[in-house]
């Protein structure tokens, strides 16, 4: 039997929130049910959860805040928002802060069920391309490491990780410099702006065996890639 699929659930409708886990039960996912913001970020930190479904309207902490805290220390993970909300600036914040689905109340838990498993084969296919080559090194983003040719793999710390997926994926074009800090930092100010060039300095050092890599200062902008 396949290894269920671990979902963390953040509901304050006590009802709902155990309506909506038991049926995902009966389909073999795995479920840990917060009812509300604050439990659940705490909740996702300490266990390891391959999907998140929240609440937008919850008690501490608000469905898209809970998603902007998460989306920090994870780019990658599914998040399904469920809301009552039907204003079209809802749909497109939750959308834009990082959400990949956006299901209205009330709803069936067929439909919610279908776009678990939706985002989840997507997420399968995008694991099955998790190293990124750049230039003579290879890049396993979730895994964190980063590997020149054939030699001893370099473990990386989260955000230099974080920042040096941004790098690639924006490799021969800027990389924004307000962006990226209040994506990776939480904020623009003159203190995270010098840890951040901390952490370019230590990407430098380590793409430093391939001499075609370059991290260049674009001043005034940000960042750029060359290769």
């Amino acid at each position: 039997m396949a290894k269920a699929v671990t979902i963390l659930l953040a509901e304050d409708e006590p009802a709902l929130g155990l309506i909506i886990k038991e049926s995902l039960e009966t389909r073999n996912f795995k479920v840990l049910l917060c009812d509300n913001g604050d439990k659940a970020f705490e909740t996702y930190k300490n266990s390891n959860p391959e999907l998140l479904v929240l609440d937008v309207m919850m008690p501490k902490k608000d469905g898209f805040t809970l998603a902007k805290d998460i989306r920090v220390l994870d780019d990658t993970i599914p998040i399904i928002f469920l809301t009552a909300k039907s204003q079209t600036q809802d749909v497109v914040e939750g959308f834009t802060i990082g959400g990949n689905d956006y299901l209205k109340k009330p709803f069936s838990m067929e439909e919610l069920i279908v776009r678990i498993n939706n985002l989840l084969n997507r997420t399968k296919v995008q694991k099955a391309s998790d190293f990124l080559q750049i230039g003579d090194f290879q890049f396993n983003f979730p895994k964190q490491t980063l590997q020149y040719k054939t030699d001893k793999l370099q473990q990386l710390t989260h955000r230099e990780a974080h920042l040096l997926f941004h790098l690639i994926k924006n490799k021969n074009q800027v990389l924004d410099r307000s962006l990226i800090l209040k994506k990776l930092w939480g904020n623009d100010d003159f203190f995270s702006a010098r840890s951040m060039d901390v952490f370019i300095t230590k990407l430098r050092k380590k793409l430093s065996a391939d001499e075609n890599l370059q991290i260049i200062n674009v001043r005034g902008y940000g960042y750029k890639l060359i290769c």
